[in-house]
């Protein structure tokens, strides 16, 4: 390096930089997990993968096909930097359907997966180091989005007597004296857990009373075990939604997400979108048309159903293991299951399951500081009989 360059500080062409925002960016420790376990795959070891929230269903053929007679056509070209108008006006006719609210198509941005939804509601509401409050567990990713704008993520610890949410009066608690800003999801990731309705409503209705900014993440609305998600939209018209068509949809693949805005925003978020990404997927958004077909949401309710019997076995199975649910998940596809009465740290006994045993599961360090050295989350994403087999494997371990 040169010492004009030490100087300023720019370095040679592809040196990382001290100081710079991505120092403070923390990995997925489940993606070390996962290269765990393609190593001892590639050696000849069976492993179960419990660790990676992804559906294992394939795309639903509506979609492909979709897609198929799409390119066929040959003209992928950019759409308008909010997405394409007809999936817009399509996803508003959703939530009159879903949810019984009137969304304007023009509060509708399509983006490229739900982190790309994040990046625009952040770089719109974020000013330097204001404080973001965030459920504790939650999902890890959350803080570094925030970093990443500049501002400040401030862990809300939530525990089993909170369903694992937060709520108005942890959020009085937490604000710091500021005009309160929350990120909140439901269903839940890690934890699988569905916010009651009536706290949801408390939390919307006292943001809008203190002109604060609540961003409730919905990507895992439509896998519900029970009573149906509500959306932030029911209760007022000032949150900011994110939503995604990788989850219930099943489109992990093909990166395609939107974002609800107020109609303050709506001019901002789309000129943040023409500069960071120009527009989402363009092929994913032509095939996303189909996944509101009848077809498309029959096959989808067959998967949800599927999903639940999964959940019921990998639930009574575990307990029987040793292992404390405390909250029953009634959402998504994960159990976030209480192991302290295995072991005291849930890394160590994730990392020894998986090197004598096989399965793959993901340890509490993942999402945050509040006990995680307790919990380890199961990913149900593979068929009754895969479960059934990581199930046996475990017990020959712990001796259940």
């Amino acid at each position: 390096m040169s010492r004009r360059q030490h100087e300023s500080g720019e370095g040679p062409v592809g040196a990382v930089q001290s100081g710079c925002l991505a120092d403070g960016i923390r990995p997925f420790q489940v993606m070390e997990i996962l290269a765990r376990a393609r190593q001892l795959e590639a050696s000849g070891r069976s492993v179960v993968h419990l660790e990676i929230g992804e559906p294992d269903f394939p795309t639903p053929e509506p979609v492909t096909a979709a897609a198929i007679r799409f390119l066929a056509d040959g003209q992928v070209r950019y759409t308008p930097a909010a997405g394409l108008p007809e999936l817009r006006e399509r996803i508003a006719r959703f939530y009159r359907d879903r949810y019984g609210v009137t969304v304007a198509p023009q509060r509708i941005f399509l983006t490229p997966g739900a982190s790309g939804a994040f990046s625009l509601v952040l770089a719109a509401v974020l000013s330097p180091g204001r404080r973001v409050m965030l459920a504790d567990p939650g999902y890890p990713c959350y803080s570094n989005f925030v970093r990443l704008y500049s501002g400040d993520p401030h862990a809300v610890p939530v525990g089993p007597e909170q369903d694992f949410h937060l709520n108005a009066a942890l959020c009085r608690a937490h604000g710091g004296g500021e005009v309160p800003l929350a990120i909140s999801a439901s269903p839940s990731n890690p934890t699988g857990t569905v916010m009651n309705a009536a706290v949801l409503r408390e939390l919307v209705e006292w943001f809008e009373a203190e002109g604060g900014v609540f961003i409730s993440d919905e990507i895992y609305h439509g896998l519900e075990y029970g009573r149906r998600s509500a959306s932030a939209l029911e209760f007022g018209g000032n949150a900011f939604v994110v939503n995604s068509f990788s989850k219930y949809f099943g489109m992990t693949g093909w990166r395609l997400g939107w974002l609800i805005v107020p109609e303050a925003y709506t001019a901002a978020v789309e000129r943040v979108a023409q500069n960071i990404f120009i527009s989402a997927p363009t092929l994913s958004q032509h095939a996303a048309l189909a996944a509101f077909s009848d077809q498309s949401f029959a096959e989808l309710e067959r998967r949800r159903r599927a999903f639940e019997v999964r959940r019921d076995f990998l639930w009574e199975a575990l307990v029987k293991l040793g292992f404390r649910v405390p909250v029953q998940p009634a959402g998504a596809f994960y159990i976030y299951a209480d192991c302290s009465a295995l072991t005291e740290d849930s890394a160590e006994l994730a990392a020894a399951l998986l090197e004598h045993e096989g399965v793959a599961v993901t340890p509490g360090k993942d999402f945050g500081v509040q006990a995680p050295e307790r919990y380890l989350r199961f990913a149900y994403t593979a068929d009754v009989p895969v479960l059934r087999e990581a199930v046996e494997r475990m017990r020959r371990f712990v001796g259940g």
